[in-house]
């Protein structure tokens, strides 16, 4: 389908292996009794594809912690709205153009697509899609990373609600997953002193030797998390990217400095509990005294700097100032061991899908 031009004509009807949602998650792990893989037949028929959309064929798919909010059955305003049962799952993905009703695209262009279904194959709207320039020299899992989704959250958190200065003691949870190594990166581009959390030795050498942290520690060696900041941070912390919560959360409190920042962009270890067993934090009044601000956001919210992004990262990307590390799994029946893998602290980087070579 990417290549022989005769066989490719002739296809009108392909059969797409997708993952659904079965059975809705309020806690846990969402296993197999809950996500399903079936498959179903789509016509790629150029006269039985609307106007104005495209056939795709999915290449790469990225796996997301926050769609398990989409699993819950119970839509408390967080993220995006509940998946319908039954509803194919979707995550940003990229594919390969077979068919289209656009005169933008055109067979064999690379899209982008921030709302792939978790399949083989889609047909959708094009104007959800943005094109991949083969001649830019960027692979395209940086689509899905540096580029994508983990890139600007990182981004925004950093750059635009940190405002980091030079010589800022900056503190990322959650260091070496998909966002975190980013939010790192860019912290010490703006000239901070940067120190990250994660779950392995092997973890804290990466994100010291290929990430450039100034330092990390392993979370699960430390009992005591105020006394590894203490030691960590012996002058405060001013700016705190939040992947964790809880716990981590709550320590972080005792060492901000006056006029700390804290970005919060998610809180995974809280994801797979009901709200009544979540970790409360009880040192809030912390953030009085210290005129501390904590803000919570969405990267929908600032799709109007999405182009300031991609250029700032695109930049840094070709002067090689940025590294990425995937995890990467094949092929789309390793979706749900995918996903599981990104609340297990097994990975390290950012979890993708490769549908296809």
């Amino acid at each position: 389908m990417g290549g022989g031009g005769g066989a490719k004509e002739e296809m009108a009807v392909v059969e797409s292996r997708e993952w659904y949602l079965s059975s809705y998650v309020p806690e846990g792990v969402p296993t197999s009794d809950h996500i399903k893989l079936r498959t179903v037949s789509l016509s790629v028929d150029v006269d039985s594809i609307p106007d104005q959309h495209v056939a795709i064929q999915l290449l790469w798919i990225s796996i997301d912690p926050y769609i398990r909010s989409r699993m819950t059955g119970h839509d408390d305003g967080l993220y995006f709205p509940q998946f319908n049962l039954n509803q194919v799952i979707t995550e940003f993905g990229i594919g390969r153009v077979i068919r289209s009703k656009d005169s933008n695209f055109t067979e064999g262009d690379i899209v982008i697509n921030p709302f792939s279904p978790v399949a083989e194959y889609c047909v959708m709207p094009s104007a959800f899609l943005r094109k991949a320039d083969p001649t830019a020299g960027i692979a395209l899992p940086d689509y899905l990373g540096s580029l994508g989704v983990p890139g600007f959250t990182a981004w925004v958190g950093i750059g635009v609600l940190g405002n980091p200065k030079p010589g800022s003691n900056v503190f990322i949870s959650a260091a070496a997953g998909g966002v975190g190594i980013f939010a790192g990166q860019l912290a010490k581009l703006k000239g901070c002193r940067v120190i990250g959390s994660t779950g392995s030795d092997e973890k804290v050498k990466l994100l010291k030797e290929e990430f450039g942290y100034d330092d990390a520690f392993n979370y699960n060696k430390e009992t005591d998390f105020d006394a590894a900041l203490s030691k960590y941070f012996p002058n405060g912390i001013d700016i705190y990217f939040e992947n964790v919560g809880g716990k981590m959360l709550e320590a972080v409190l005792n060492h901000v400095n006056k006029g700390a920042r804290i970005p919060l962009c998610g809180m995974i270890s809280q994801y797979n509990k009901i709200w009544t067993e979540r970790e409360g934090v009880r040192n809030l009044l912390n953030m009085v005294g210290k005129e501390v601000r904590m803000e919570g956001f969405l990267v929908g919210s600032y799709l109007d700097r999405f182009g300031d992004f991609m250029k700032e990262m695109e930049g840094y990307l070709k002067e090689g100032k940025i590294n990425s590390k995937y995890k990467i799994y094949n092929g789309i029946e390793s979706f749900l061991e995918s996903f599981a893998s990104i609340f297990s602290s097994s990975n390290i980087g950012k979890v993708v899908i490769q549908v296809r070579p």
